[in-house]
């Protein structure tokens, strides 16, 4: 049964197969009619307690195009945060002023917190190096889009596999469907055990990669991932991975015709601009899609669809 009002979003996990879909499904409507304007009388708040650009401008995007309005936060600095008030205390009090909450936190389990504390729905837009169960939503839709199935798909997920919470949640949700899993990345940023235990678990095969040019023939979608240097314990360990992957252009004639190129963005160096008039290069346009998704979430979330 789907029902996915009033729930929170925390992980991608907490969400069906069926529910996934039907999230998609509704986003493929907003695509179509993105000005629907369904939240005249809502009220979303958006407490981003760490840097963002992309998420939080597609959020307050997706809710300007439904008519709603928003409240809330870019910089934890300009709030009681800085006078010592608890995460508790700031999800109760902006509970009161709002219908939903949509946060980004540094730290992991902070957004399944709040969703325990809140009375108000609570969507997570990343917690620490832990899940980003929105950017998987639009990472699935992109995949939808442009293979025309999410089943079969040989996935090449390169890069920060270790700290990339895009990745860990895309791979528990890609493990509904029959994909083939490609890690790539140093040995020291390897996909974590636990991630890669999901993929067994699905009777689903997962094979890594410290050779980039090995995966390029048998990848549909090829995944890049930025090095995180904010999340390195050891900023030493940093410089010595920071350009372990590079991709340009020249390296992409032995692909497949069907490969799209996605990335969660921003992007370093680590993916070069030659390939951006590459017509397998869809990370904008995966960006776009961002907008779709997160209006449909809020929407179901609402009981408006």
């Amino acid at each position: 049964m789907i029902k996915i009002k009033n729930r929170s979003l925390v992980s991608i996990t907490d969400y069906t197969k069926d529910e996934i879909l039907r999230i998609l499904d509704i986003a493929e409507g907003f695509e179509e009619d993105q000005r629907q304007k369904i939240l005249r009388d809502y009220v979303i708040a958006t407490l981003f307690f760490e840097p963002s650009t992309r998420t939080r401008l597609s959020f307050e995007s997706a809710v300007q195009y439904l008519g709603g309005s928003i409240v809330g936060f870019a910089s934890p600095d300009v709030t009681s945060v800085t006078k010592g008030e608890t995460l508790k205390d700031t999800i109760l009090t902006v509970s009161n002023y709002s219908d939903l909450i949509v946060m980004r936190n540094p730290m992991d389990g902070s957004a399944r917190y709040a969703s325990e504390v809140s009375p108000v729905p609570i969507i997570n837009a990343g917690d620490g190096a832990n899940q980003h169960p929105t950017q998987c939503l639009l990472d699935l839709y992109s995949i939808r889009k442009t293979q025309g199935s999410l089943d079969n798909i040989h996935i090449a997920m390169v890069g920060d596999l270790k700290y990339g919470r895009t990745v860990h949640s895309l791979v528990q949700a890609l493990s509904l469907w029959n994909t083939t899993f490609h890690f790539v990345s140093p040995e020291s940023l390897k996909m974590p055990s636990s991630v890669k235990t999901w993929v067994k678990k699905a009777g689903l095969e997962y094979h890594q990669y410290t050779d980039f040019m090995e995966v390029m023939p048998k990848a549909d979608i090829l995944y890049m991932t930025r090095i995180q240097g904010e999340r390195f314990p050891d900023p030493l360990e940093y410089e010595k991975v920071k350009n372990a992957y590079v991709l340009d252009n020249s390296m992409l004639e032995t692909s497949k015709d069907n490969l799209r190129i996605l990335h969660p963005l921003p992007r370093v160096n680590e993916l070069n601009e030659d390939v951006d008039g590459n017509p397998k290069a869809y990370y904008f346009q995966q960006a776009k899609n961002g907008v779709y998704v997160r209006q449909a979430l809020i929407a179901a979330i609402l009981g408006l669809k």
